[in-house]
């Protein structure tokens, strides 16, 4: 973008003369004092004036002035309202520098040269005053009265400042501002560092419970300690918050957005550190899914299966969906859409032994894909030895399929046909879906 200078006559452009600096319209500044308020207006509405250009309808933004029009070549600080590049006066109006002009230049110069000197005369006279009191013996300088003396005459040597009575109160009223809005700051921060604390989780399981869904603080110090090791180093949150975090995003399904407010970190941050910990969750606890040995399973048997089923069962399966963003893909489209949830998903099986722990998840299929397909054609059926008993729900139409392995698959019946179930498969039904309710709950 060419930057052009907008006093009247001055041809200067930025991608000419390139060794220039272009001003923009100083802004008015509300959040530093009221003082700072009045002397921004004021120097804002000053620089207008020495443009004396109709300016209505004219974005103001786009408004520069270049380092041309200001005596020492560039322009002052706020605060110097005594310098003569306050505003700009170098050929405002087309006119060479007039002597005028050249008169405030040197009046500033030789204030400026005047301050300088009183200073150093200070200095000079505190350290011959120092040198003095120094020579004098011991007595003497013990002196309360000879001291107190030296003390005043040092304290009240005088020297000009160009700060104001005015100027030092804005100062100040700005200077208890920041440091208000530090406080705050500081409690905010330590409101927000503390909210999802390791120490904030200690001894207390309910709040474990409904943050995370493990039943107490053990088991979540357990997960960490067990992950640790292997997580990324984030200088925006530590280890420990990064997995509640994760932990946050899957039990309590919340978005990223409420992430990153509540842990006052960006929106790409929160979802990286997601993903990254989901990563090293699955590499890390995948080794923890196990199918479990006949033996073992018939040792560790229910009573409440060893009752209906015998010792015989060995997995309890059922499918589960998570929704998905709609693919732009169209064939992905197609092959995701679940008219069960009515929404694109991705479907898994998911096997349960009697005894309550997981013993196998499947790859991620398309929603559309049957239960009895997924089953069929996922892996599972490998795992399943002649003598097995399979409990499912509707849908897992496999008696076929594990007769051929001579194993058993067990579902509730069907009214299909019926007005209603008999006594039998009522109790059937009954218990099945009861061992259902009994096993999920207690994984």
């Amino acid at each position: 973008m060419v930057n052009y200078c907008r006093v009247f006559g001055c041809t200067n452009r930025s991608d000419r003369e390139k060794h220039l600096e272009y001003y923009r319209l100083p802004k008015v500044i509300t959040n530093q004092g009221e003082q700072c308020q009045k002397l921004s207006e004021e120097r804002r509405r000053l620089w207008l004036a020495k443009l004396n250009q109709d300016l209505r309808g004219k974005n103001l933004d786009n408004v520069r002035i270049c380092l041309a029009h200001f005596l020492s070549g560039k322009r002052s600080d706020l605060y110097q309202k005594d310098d003569p590049d306050w505003v700009p006066s170098v050929g405002m109006t087309g006119q060479q520098r007039s002597p005028e002009k050249a008169g405030t230049s040197s009046r500033y110069s030789r204030r400026g040269n005047r301050t300088q000197q009183r200073l150093r005369e200070a200095a000079a006279d505190a350290a011959a005053g120092a040198g003095v009191a120094a020579e004098t013996d011991d007595s003497e300088t013990d002196d309360p009265t000879t001291s107190g003396y030296i003390s005043s005459n040092l304290c009240s040597t005088e020297t000009q400042s160009e700060l104001t009575g005015d100027l030092i109160e804005a100062m100040t009223s700005e200077l208890q501002n920041l440091r208000t809005e530090n406080i705050q700051l500081c409690s905010d921060v330590a409101h927000l560092s503390t909210t999802y604390d390791q120490s904030a989780f200690v001894d207390n399981d309910e709040k474990v419970l409904f943050f995370t869904g493990l039943p107490t603080y053990q088991i979540l110090l357990v997960l960490f300690t067990f992950l640790s090791p292997h997580l990324p180093v984030k200088k925006s949150l530590d280890k420990f918050k990064q997995l509640m975090l994760t932990l946050m995003r899957l039990r309590l399904n919340v978005s990223t957005t409420f992430l990153s407010y509540a842990s006052n970190i960006s929106i790409a941050t929160a979802s990286r550190i997601v993903t990254d910990f989901i990563d090293v969750m699955f590499i890390r606890m995948k080794p923890l899914i196990i199918w479990p040995e006949r033996e073992h399973l018939q040792k560790t048997m229910p009573m409440q299966f060893r009752k209906h089923f015998g010792k015989k069962c060995a997995v309890i399966i059922d499918c589960f969906e998570v929704f998905i963003e709609r693919p732009s893909n169209l064939i992905a489209r197609a092959e995701t859409w679940s008219s069960y949830k009515h929404h694109n998903t991705v479907k898994f099986l998911i096997g349960i032994t009697p005894q309550g722990t997981v013993s196998y998840i499947s790859n991620a299929w398309g929603g559309r894909v049957s239960d009895k397909y997924l089953t069929e054609n996922c892996g599972f059926l490998d795992n399943i030895v002649p003598g097995d008993l399979v409990l499912a729900d509707r849908g897992f139409n496999i008696q076929a399929t594990l007769g051929c392995i001579m194993a058993h698959v067990k579902i509730p019946a069907f009214t299909r046909g019926k007005s209603q179930f008999n006594s039998i498969q009522f109790n059937s039904i009954y218990f099945i879906y009861l061992l259902f309710i009994y096993t999920v709950g207690s994984c």
